[in-house]
């Protein structure tokens, strides 16, 4: 691609006319952006969207917005059929332990220092995002992580960014790990619908992308040891040591004190009658376990009365228990006695667990989750925006990326391993061991995907569903597992939006936008107008669904392409990387899920990100222009 491209006449009277149509497209594509921006759910906006679009078809004067048949053409398109296949696949991978056999031979073999460590972390998260969805990846690398920190005594806040935006970065490698990129090759096709023939654009392979993803990977690791000693939060010589103990790790990292003491009510306390719920407010304790009457209760439900004589297991701050046992007239244990064999360390403890972006106990509370009686979980603190909430927890409803310190015991933590909801932090605890054999098996499945997709012309969601059935029919995964691993709000996001792109496409708004702004910058070079639509891939991500961000802004970049006389493909390839240039907020749901792990600042995110927004955009489009 030359330097400088020859303009077509783009003077003020030859640039395109408003239409009604053109003007209706970018009403709705104005109102999609506001309602990204508003925070309303991605997913409905994006049946919104398509409703719309379906209604105004019918509209006398508007049947040219949208062939009617193509309305619901997303429902069935590559892309999204690609993105279900994907996830099973990741889900499969989960679910045998492959990231704990990973853990393991990092651990083993490599080294004990931050620097090589986040080398080794950063590099393998990136390849395993190459080849699943980002966020994915991450949620399965965090336990990894914290064994790595609890052994080398390094703390989360170093070594989890470098890994999130490693991963971020990892899928720029392929074309079926990130959404925008899983979705380029079917907008190329929505644009081809309104090209001649010697315009046509052609796919893009599986590792079309490689060369750029690979730099992009290498240059965000080099940031990170060169300057991540300084730009990391935390101190480098910082040592949180969780093997030292549980307790002592939390009340370091969380400023809560975790021990299990055992209490014994009397009869005649003034506790006695209160509910559970109510003593845990008035006196912030937390009360684990409860024994009455030879009935023992792990997580008793916080509407259960206290009778007497009963004895309970409790967690609280030194002044808040001393206080509970005066004003209770309680009598406390100097160790467990009656709960040694229910809540000893080898069967229960204090556990981390993170609130993923696609949980749905997002915007719901405790109290409405029933988060006990449910999950067996006593929760201690909810860890959010470096700051931990000790109080009225009952009612604070959930956020994504929130930390949830609990206590558990170990067989309901590992069975929450296994839930969508939740991703379980704590890695150091005894679990069963998964089976050898299905590893293998998950393994050979995805490994014959990759093969199909590599060395064959077989379909791209047709290569990846095979692997994804193989895991099912060979029980890797049974169907209600496959059905969970979906995220059906990216599935619904996707369908959506992509008759949107087709609208902004064939009614010519794209045409018009990229026309006006062709004429805006007048006779600038070719890289000037990259530098643009890269950054304006970038401001869109931050602030809406990186899909969403996509869809609008392909058919305009492939429309000024046209106009300038570039390769309109390559155009549409960097919107489709500048939209997984997201790091600056922590908007992005790799960003959302490692801020409360990391305990992370918006600062530290503003930071650490702007440079490495720099550098993505430097160094992607550097390689863009010197591969195509």
């Amino acid at each position: 691609m030359s330097p400088t491209a020859c303009y077509r006449d783009t003077s003020l009277e030859n640039l395109p006319e408003l239409t009604t149509e053109i003007g209706i497209v970018n009403l709705i594509v104005v109102v999609t952006v506001i309602l990204f921006v508003a925070e309303i759910r991605v997913d409905l906006v994006a049946l919104l969207v398509m409703t719309l679009l379906g209604l105004l078809v019918f509209v006398p004067g508007l049947e040219t917005l949208l062939d009617p048949s193509l309305l619901f053409s997303g429902l069935s398109s590559n892309a999204v059929v690609s993105i279900i296949a994907v996830m099973i696949l990741g889900a499969g991978l989960e679910k045998t332990g492959v990231m704990e056999r990973i853990a393991w031979v990092i651990l083993r073999y490599g080294a004990k220092t931050e620097k090589p460590i986040i080398g080794i972390t950063s590099s393998a998260v990136a390849m395993i995002s190459s080849f699943m969805q980002n966020v994915g990846a991450v949620a399965l690398f965090l336990p990894v992580i914290s064994r790595i920190s609890v052994r080398s005594g390094i703390p989360m806040s170093r070594l989890v960014m470098p890994a999130g935006f490693c991963a971020i970065l990892g899928g720029t490698i392929t074309m079926v790990a990130s959404s925008p990129l899983i979705m380029l090759n079917d907008l190329l096709d929505n644009a081809n619908r309104s090209l001649p023939a010697d315009q046509q654009m052609v796919h893009f392979d599986l590792f079309a992308v490689a060369p750029v993803g690979l730099a992009l990977v290498v240059a965000g690791i080099l940031y990170f040891l060169l300057f991540g000693e300084r730009l990391l939060p935390g101190k480098p010589t910082e040592r949180v040591n969780r093997a030292r103990g549980t307790v002592r790790y939390l009340r370091h990292v969380h400023g809560i004190d975790a021990a299990v003491r055992e209490v014994i009510v009397p009869v005649g306390s003034p506790l006695v009658g209160k509910d559970i719920m109510t003593v845990q407010r008035e006196y912030e304790v937390r009360i684990v376990a409860s024994r009455y009457a030879n009935k023992v209760l792990v997580a008793p439900p916080v509407e259960a009365p206290i009778a007497a004589p009963a004895t309970l297991a409790v967690i609280a701050e030194p002044a808040a228990m001393r206080q509970f046992l005066s004003e209770g007239k309680l009598q406390l244990r100097p160790k467990l006695k009656e709960f040694r064999h229910l809540l000893a360390r080898s069967i229960a403890g204090v556990a981390d667990l993170v609130i993923p972006p696609e949980s749905e106990l997002i915007g719901r509370s405790v109290r409405d989750v029933r988060l006990r009686t449910k999950y067996g979980l006593s929760l201690l603190s909810i860890y959010r925006n470096n700051e931990a909430i000790t109080t009225k927890l009952q009612d604070i409803p959930f956020r994504s990326g929130d930390t949830l310190i609990c206590h558990s015991r170990w067989d309901h933590l590992a069975a929450l391993e296994r839930d969508r909801d939740f991703i379980v932090v704590t890695a150091d605890y005894p679990r069963e061991e998964r089976s050898p054999y299905k590893v293998l098996l998950a393994l050979a499945f995805f490994a014959t995907s990759l093969g199909m997709v590599i060395f064959t012309d077989i379909l791209l969601p047709v290569a990846l569903l095979a692997g994804a059935i193989g895991m099912i029919v060979s029980g890797v995964l049974s169907m209600d597992e496959a059905y969970d691993a979906v995220s059906w709000k990216t599935v619904f996001l996707l369908a959506g939006l992509l008759p949107l792109g087709l609208a902004v496409q064939g009614s010519g708004a794209a045409q018009y936008v990229a026309a006006h702004l062709v004429y805006a910058v007048g006779g600038a070079p070719d890289w000037v107008i990259q530098l643009v639509l890269a950054l304006t891939g970038t401001a869109f991500s931050l602030f809406m669904s990186n899909v969403g961000a996509t869809v609008l802004l392909v058919p305009i970049a492939i429309s000024m392409a046209l106009e300038i006389g570039a390769n309109p493909a390559v155009y549409a390839l960097i919107i489709a990387i500048s939209t997984s240039n997201s790091f600056v907020l922590p908007t992005h749901q790799v960003n959302a899920l490692i801020q409360g792990p990391g305990g992370y600042r918006i600062a530290d995110f503003v930071r650490v990100g702007s440079l490495m927004t720099a550098l993505f955009i430097g160094v992607a489009l550097f390689m863009l222009n010197l591969i195509f």
